[in-house]
C-alpha cells in the first residue's frame, strides 16, 4: 500500500491494536531570533574522580593510576579507616605539607575545579590550596583563595578558573592537621545551547511540499516542522527541537489562529471548530517550549499544531510528559521530540465516543503519541546518538480516564509505535543504533 493511502487510513489503525497498559489569527512570517544564553559547565571526561578504584596505604611519594589518569601522591595516601571522611570506601588523606598532583593535562578548557574536604579524625583544622600549571608541571600558579578545613563533615569547595588550553592541577596542604579530599571534579566550558534543525532526526513519513500530496504535506516553520493531513484536518506529526536556546520570557499568547500558509485548496481549521465539542485544543509542540519570543510562542497556536484532546489528557497526562521533557532539558540535555495522533474516536468532557468535529472535517484521534530523544547539550547531534541514548515513546488514549495512570505507564517501544503509525522514526540515525534504542520501552525516571 502506498504511503498516501496509509495516511488516509491511519485513523483506523489505532482501533486495530490493543496495547497492553495503554497509555496526554493568522501569521505570515515566523522567523526567529536566537536568544543568547550564558555558557554552562559540565564535568570533563572521567570526572569527577572518586578515588575508589586504586590502593595506596603509605605516605611515601608514588604515582597512582585512577580512572581520570595518573596522579602523584606526596605525603598522601588513600584512606579507608573509619576516621577518614569519605563518601564511599576511600578518600585521599594528606599530612604535613603533602600534595596531590595530576600527571596529565586537561585539554578541553576548564571553567572550575571543585572537591570536598574535611578534617581527618579529630585532628586540628588545616589549610589547603589549588594550584595550576600550563607547562606540564614545570611552574605552578595559585588559583583562588586559601581554603580553611575546619569541619569533620565533607564540605564542597569550588574554585572558578579560566583555562582554554592544556592545564593540570595540584592540591597543596599548607598547614595544620591531616585532612581528607574526596570527589574531585573538573568542569569544562559547555557550548552555549543552540536552536537546531527541528527535523534533524528525519522525516518519518517522507512528507513533501508538493500540494498534490494532500495527506502528507510538509510544512517547515522556524519553530517546528509538520506533515499535514488534509483528510483528517490536522497534522500527521509535528517535530521540534528543545534546548534552553528556545526558552525565554515571552508570555503565552492564547492566540489560536488558522494557518494561512496552508495551500488555498486545503481545509483550514479555526478555533471555533472546537467550541462545544468537549475537546481541548491540544498542542503538539507546546507553547512553553517556544517562549523565546512572542513570535515563537504565537506559532504554537496555529491550528496546524493543534488536535482534539480530551481535557484530562491535555491538561494532566500529556502536560505531565511535556513538563518532564523540560526537566530533562534543565538537567543539561537537548531533546528532539515528535508527536501526533492515530485512530478514530475519543471521549471528551461531553461523554460518548466522538470520531470527528467540525462537521467531519477534523478527526478525533483515539490515541496521542510522542517520541522523545534526549542527548547532552553539544554539537553534531545525530552523530552523538548511541546505544545508551535515552528514547521515550508513549501512546496515550484520548479519553477522560487517561489520568487514572501516570504518563510513564503509557510507555511503549519505538518499534511498536512505528507499527501502529506506519512511520519510520529516527531515520537519520544509523540502522544499527536504531535497532538498539527502538526495541524496548523506556524505564527511566518520570519526574
Amino acid at each position: 500500500m502506498k504511503l498516501n493511502q496509509i495516511l488516509q487510513l491511519i485513523g483506523f489503525a489505532g482501533l486495530m491494536f490493543t496495547l497492553q497498559a495503554c497509555q496526554k489569527s493568522s501569521f505570515t512570517d515566523f522567523s526567529t531570533t536566537v536568544v543568547p544564553t550564558p555558557e554552562s559547565s559540565r564535568s570533563v571526561l572521567n570526572f569527577p574522580e572518586t578515588f575508589e578504584s586504586a590502593s595506596k596505604t603509605s605516605y611515601t611519594t608514588a604515582n597512582v593510576t585512577l580512572p581520570s589518569g595518573s596522579w602523584n601522591f606526596a605525603d598522601a595516601l588513600l584512606g579507608t579507616s573509619s576516621s577518614d571522611r569519605k563518601f564511599s570506601a576511600k578518600s585521599v588523606r594528606i599530612q604535613n605539607t603533602g600534595r596531590l598532583t595530576m600527571n596529565f593535562n586537561i585539554t578541553v578548557g576548564v571553567s572550575a575545579v571543585s572537591f570536598y574536604h574535611a578534617r581527618y579524625s579529630s585532628e586540628a583544622s588545616s589549610t589547603v590550596e589549588l594550584w595550576a600549571s600550563t607547562d606540564n608541571g614545570t611552574t605552578w600558579i595559585k588559583q583562588g583563595n586559601t581554603i580553611t578545613v575546619s569541619s569533620t563533615t565533607l564540605t564542597l569547595a569550588t574554585i572558578p578558573v579560566n583555562f582554554t588550553s592544556a592545564v593540570r592541577f595540584q592540591i597543596r596542604k599548607i598547614s595544620g592537621g591531616r585532612l581528607n579530599i574526596d570527589n574531585l571534579d573538573i568542569q569544562d566550558f559547555a557550548p552555549a545551547p543552540t536552536r537546531d534543525n527541528n527535523m534533524a532526526l528525519g522525516n518519518p513519513s517522507n512528507a513533501t511540499t508538493d500540494v498534490v500530496n494532500t495527506n502528507n504535506y510538509l510544512m517547515v516553520k522556524s519553530q517546528f516542522a509538520l506533515s499535514y493531513n488534509n483528510a483528517r484536518g490536522q497534522a500527521n506529526w509535528v517535530s521540534w527541537h528543545l534546548s534552553p536556546a528556545w526558552k525565554g520570557p515571552a508570555a503565552r499568547c492564547n492566540c489560536f489562529s488558522s494557518d494561512n500558509t496552508l495551500p488555498t485548496t486545503f481545509f483550514k481549521a479555526t478555533t471555533s471548530n472546537y467550541t462545544g465539542t468537549g475537546f481541548d485544543r491540544g498542542h503538539m509542540c507546546p507553547s512553553e517550549d517556544r517562549d523565546g519570543s512572542s513570535t515563537d510562542n504565537a506559532a504554537t497556536f496555529l491550528m496546524t499544531n493543534i488536535m482534539p484532546q480530551a481535557p484530562n489528557l491535555n491538561q494532566i497526562t500529556w502536560v505531565g510528559l511535556e513538563n518532564y521533557c523540560r526537566t530533562l532539558m534543565n538537567a543539561g540535555n537537548e531533546l528532539y521530540i515528535i508527536s501526533g495522533g492515530i485512530g478514530n474516536g475519543g471521549t471528551g468532557s461531553n461523554g460518548g465516543l466522538t470520531t470527528t468535529i467540525a462537521s467531519g472535517k477534523i478527526a478525533v484521534p483515539s490515541h496521542c503519541w510522542k517520541v522523545v530523544v534526549a542527548i547532552p547539550d553539544g554539537a553534531n547531534d545525530v552523530s552523538r546518538i548511541n546505544g545508551t541514548t535515552r528514547v521515550i515513546a508513549v501512546n496515550m488514549p484520548n479519553v477522560q480516564t487517561v489520568n487514572s495512570q501516570p504518563w510513564g505507564n503509557y510507555r511503549i517501544s519505538v518499534d511498536a509505535l512505528e507499527t501502529l503509525t506506519g512511520f519510520n522514526f529516527n531515520s537519520n540515525v544509523s540502522d544499527s543504533i536504531q535497532a538498539i534504542i527502538e526495541a524496548t520501552p523506556d524505564n527511566g525516571p518520570t519526574q
